[in-house]
C-alpha cells in the first residue's frame, strides 16, 4: 500500500511531463482519448464491462480531440484570411 502511495503521484508528474513537447493537435487527441476513456469507464462499469467501455471511449474521445483541433485550424485560416480584406 505504502509502495502505491508513492507510484501514484510519481506515475502522475511523468505523464504530465511527456506532454511538455506536444503540439497543439497531438495535445488535442490526447486530452480527448483520456476524456473519452474516463467517461467510456464510467459508463461500462453500469454495465459491468469498463475495460470495453474505456477503450470504445478512447477512441470516440481520440476522433472527437481530432476534429475539434481540425475546426479551430479551420476557424484561424478563416479569421486571417478575412483580416486582409477589411
Amino acid at each position: 500500500m505504502r509502495a502505491a502511495r508513492l507510484a501514484l503521484p510519481l506515475l502522475g508528474m511523468l505523464s504530465l511531463g511527456a506532454c511538455a513537447e506536444m503540439d497543439q493537435q497531438q495535445r488535442a487527441i490526447g486530452t480527448g482519448a483520456l476524456g473519452g476513456a474516463a467517461l467510456g469507464g464510467i459508463a461500462g462499469s453500469f454495465s459491468g464491462d469498463s475495460g470495453w467501455g474505456a477503450l470504445i471511449g478512447a477512441g470516440v474521445g481520440a476522433g472527437a480531440g481530432y476534429l475539434y483541433d481540425q475546426s479551430q485550424q479551420h476557424q484561424n485560416r478563416n479569421n486571417r484570411s478575412n483580416r486582409n480584406y477589411r
